[in-house]
């Protein structure tokens, strides 16, 4: 058995970002068979490798654009490498734009079913944790309505209340979460903090030094969609506030 939870193993990320403006599926169908569409090449991610061990808390910092995101969706598993490996052992929590993969035609309940599969939950698993999911969103009276219906904060708490229906092995955690109103949002950070509490190993993006060194007990700076630091939290806490500052 291995002791790393994560390893990521030079990993590489290539986006096309169109040089032009194209405003319908059917312009781009025509500009693509004629090869008449242009694109920028991105790197977001740039041979970049590091391990996790397993309890680990690994804070992800960097500027906008340095690719925390794109990295924490390549761990997920949303997104496959350009280049590389990324190997995660055990079970995975992404809280990660929660809600995005709701049908808004579909009720809440069918929501439940629906966006659990997409995160590898089995129907029979969905169905034990069903009352557990609608009791912790608090949207009982609003379960069989209409996703469409919702209010952006009932969609998040719906799927921070799927995600983290299962008890993982790896938490991977966006900062930019944000979990309907106070009462909500310090239930559900509650909840977070118990995960951490069982020793599940956990990346987490974050701009707060103080955030990282609260949470984490060691730390990456990704600059320009490379890894430049990776350590004990405090010290690339240190370094990521002279970062800062001399900006």
């Amino acid at each position: 058995m291995s002791k790393y939870a994560i390893e990521v193993s030079h990993v590489s990320m290539l986006f096309h970002l169109s040089r032009e403006r194209v405003d319908n599926a059917k312009e781009y169908v025509i500009r693509f068979l004629t090869r008449k569409l242009s694109y920028n090449e991105f790197w977001a991610l740039k041979d970049v490798s590091f391990k996790v061990k397993k309890g680990d808390r690994v804070g992800i910092m960097g500027f906008n654009g340095a690719g925390k995101s794109t990295l924490l969706k390549t761990v997920a598993g949303v997104l496959k490498p350009t280049m590389g490996e990324v190997k995660v052992r055990g079970v995975i929590a992404p809280l990660l734009e929660l809600g995005a993969g709701f049908d808004m035609n579909y009720s809440g309940a069918e929501n439940i079913y629906l966006y659990g599969a997409t995160m590898g939950y089995s129907k029979s698993f969905i169905k034990e944790k069903y009352d557990e999911i609608v009791e912790f969103s608090e949207l009982g009276e609003f379960i069989n309505s209409p996703m469409k219906s919702y209010s952006s904060g009932m969609k998040t708490r719906l799927g921070f209340s799927i995600a983290t229906a299962v008890k993982p092995d790896v938490l991977i955690l966006d900062e930019v979460l944000s979990v309907g109103d106070a009462a909500f949002k310090e239930k559900s950070e509650q909840r977070i903090m118990d995960m951490m509490a069982d020793g599940v190993t956990v990346l987490y993006v974050s701009h707060s030094t103080e955030r990282v060194r609260k949470l984490c007990n060691k730390a990456i700076i990704l600059t320009k969609g490379q890894v430049i630091a990776y350590g004990d939290s405090d010290e690339i806490c240190d370094m990521y506030t002279e970062m800062v500052a001399s900006k």
